[in-house]
């Protein structure tokens, strides 16, 4: 069933709930929740209409250069938020998600989607923004928390480094810590999957008329490919960071 954009439009009145919020306990957010609606309303009208043309082109470099462009808004978006600088981590960034999207993309589409030809955008396009659309808030997450503690146990990393420790071995248990708290939310997701929470693409699925048991499969393996994405872009990203941004003699130079 179609929905009407009248009926959309009459939807998202209900965002004044938020905003109502927000104002309430003085948030000081409604700017950006303003802002934040208008992007991704203009954004997702934008790129419907450019995915409908993309699916008829169907051309291997368009889509892989449409696959460039998602990495690099991403990571630039990843860096934005985490309120980190861009000229000294972007490049980290941008390969940790490469690094994690690319063979888990590459895994689906030859062996358990198997369009023809494979770089099918229907296929391939919906899949990686999926994959990297999860990766964005545990890669701010580990970010933050990875810079937040060398300003809040500065201590304990310069104890470590006196001690002998090299940067990377002082810098292992906030590493650690990071990976932890970005790993938490998905664990947590996947433990209540099916019981506390229906997801959105077996929901899409099952209300486009698909068998119930063909939408969880499809569930678990998108879960699964997540996750794994997830865990190999947050540690490349950090492991990448650290090089960056800390000296030889184990000076950190990214503050948040």
């Amino acid at each position: 069933m179609d929905i009407g954009w009248l009926q959309l439009g009459l939807f998202m009145l209900v965002l004044l709930i938020p905003m109502a919020i927000g104002r309430y306990f003085q948030l000081g957010l409604s700017r950006d929740m303003t802002w934040a609606v208008i992007r991704m309303t203009a954004q997702l009208i934008l790129v419907g209409l450019y995915l409908q043309y993309l699916f008829l082109l169907d051309n291997l470099w368009v889509n892989l250069g449409w696959l460039l462009v998602m990495l690099l808004v991403g990571s630039s978006a990843i860096i934005s938020k985490a309120k980190l600088p861009k000229r000294l981590l972007y490049s980290p960034v941008f390969f940790g998600l490469a690094l994690g999207m690319f063979p888990v993309l590459w895994l689906m589409m030859v062996y358990l989607l198997s369009p023809e030809p494979l770089y099918t955008a229907q296929y391939l396009i919906p899949t990686a923004g999926m994959l990297l659309g999860n990766c964005l808030s545990g890669n701010i997450v580990a970010l933050q928390r990875l810079f937040g503690a060398f300003n809040d146990r500065k201590s304990e990393y310069q104890g470590a480094l006196a001690l002998g420790a090299s940067p990377a071995q002082a810098s292992l248990p906030f590493m650690q810590t990071a990976m932890q708290q970005s790993f938490a939310p998905i664990l947590a997701s996947m433990a209540t999957m099916g019981l506390v929470t229906l997801p959105g693409m077996m929901t899409g699925q099952i209300l486009g008329g698909v068998d119930p048991l063909i939408a969880i499969k499809y569930q678990l393996v998108i879960s699964v490919a997540i996750f794994v994405t997830l865990s190999i872009s947050v540690s490349t990203t950090l492991v990448l960071c650290i090089r960056c941004a800390i000296t030889d003699t184990g000076r950190v130079r990214v503050s948040l």
